[in-house]
């Protein structure tokens, strides 16, 4: 190295170095052993690694969205099967008995939350607001389809960038193409990929759904009642579904839940519902 700039590191990065180590070729540079250790794919994925790998997917996104300028998030939790309006119909013609009947009628009642989500996210992304070069109310998604893909959607109705935190399944999964492919992340750990959908929240949307959004609002609203997480608006949309799926009232009335962590989400119905509460929360006005 020539730089004399006395700033300037004094040893290679990572990257030259392992440009440098491909240069090499005999029976002892080609055995596993030899590789660097962060380039050897085996070794990484060894049960030894475990948190080494916890550690990698906490700063791959941190850092991705930090240098993407993502300051605070408006993560929306939602179902993977509700329809989109366009796609309801179809959904009730493939049914093939009664009760496969039933469920695509009771979905397709649902349906009308896909284009809800979209309209907030759209309202959300438009608003631009902005603290220090900081981009506030991002949309961040589990970047699947249906519900997922509405959020996504809506801020691309906007012009702006959303995220997508994807979870690797054993059946094929891929992100909606409403997400922003740089802002796109696959995690293999679901306590990782929780942790990234809480770290910026500022808000959040829970949308009918299954066990998965069962286990995000639970665990939230969970962090809230502990203190663990400062309060934050979360809007639950859709209250004759909710209150058809948990007893809310019955958990206080146990005694298993105080009167008061009733308080700690609000139900609503619509896009523009949610939004004006979010707004009053924050004391905005994106109008």
């Amino acid at each position: 190295m020539t730089n004399k700039d006395l700033h300037d590191r004094r040893f290679y990065r990572a990257k030259q170095e392992a440009e440098f180590a491909e240069k090499a070729g005999t029976a002892q540079t080609r055995d596993p052993a030899y590789r660097l250790a962060f380039q050897d794919t085996e070794f990484l994925l060894r049960e030894e690694l475990r948190p080494v790998r916890f550690q990698l997917e906490l700063l791959k996104p941190e850092m991705l969205l930090d240098e993407a300028g993502i300051g605070s998030t408006l993560v929306m939790y939602g179902s993977a099967r509700i329809p989109s309006p366009d796609q309801a119909d179809a959904l009730i013609e493939a049914a093939v008995d009664d009760e496969s009947r039933k469920i695509a009628e009771r979905l397709k009642a649902k349906a009308k939350y896909y284009d809800e989500a979209r309209h907030l996210a759209r309202l959300a992304s438009s608003c631009g607001i902005s603290d220090n070069g900081k981009r506030d109310f991002v949309v961040c998604s589990g970047g699947g389809p249906s519900i997922m893909e509405a959020a996504n959607r809506g801020a691309a109705d906007a012009g702006q960038e959303s995220i997508g935190l994807n979870i690797v399944l054993p059946h094929e999964q891929a992100p909606n193409e409403y997400v922003t492919p740089s802002l796109s992340f696959q995690f293999h750990y679901f306590a990782l990929r929780k942790m990234h959908f809480l770290l910026r929240a500022r808000a959040v949307a829970v949308f009918p759904g299954g066990f998965g959004t069962l286990d995000e609002f639970l665990e939230l609203v969970t962090l809230v009642q502990t203190g663990k997480m400062e309060k934050l608006p979360i809007l639950l949309f859709g209250k004759d579904f909710w209150n058809r799926v948990i007893n809310f009232d019955a958990l206080a009335e146990e005694g298993t839940i105080s009167r008061k962590d009733l308080d700690l989400f609000q139900f609503v119905e619509t896009g523009d519902e949610a939004w004006e509460i979010i707004q009053q929360f924050y004391e905005l006005d994106c109008d």
